[in-house]
């Protein structure tokens, strides 16, 4: 259906290296899979690798955090800068 080329990398794939091709699903969601191949793509091993890596690390930024609360800044270390400047003089 595609050619031996990883999608990420365009590194060409032989026969003897086809081991190396695997497909991957475009919306990470592996009960889909449409007849005309839509969601899939050929990824090497080490560019499949870093896919799911970036798909799992994404998700650590907000882990444990109310997505309100991550837009509003709770700390201002500067608050109180100009009374602590004014004490020194």
């Amino acid at each position: 259906m595609y050619p031996w080329i990883c999608g990420r990398c365009a590194r060409e794939f032989s026969l003897e290296s086809l081991q190396e091709l695997t497909v991957h699903h475009r919306d990470h969601d592996h009960d889909n899979n449409p007849a005309d191949g839509s969601n899939w793509e050929l990824l090497c091993v080490y560019c499949h690798d870093n896919e799911h890596s970036r798909q799992t690390d994404s998700g650590y930024g907000d882990a444990g955090i109310d997505s309100q609360e991550s837009d509003t800044a709770t700390h201002n270390p500067f608050a109180n800068l100009a009374d602590m400047l004014n004490q020194k003089k």
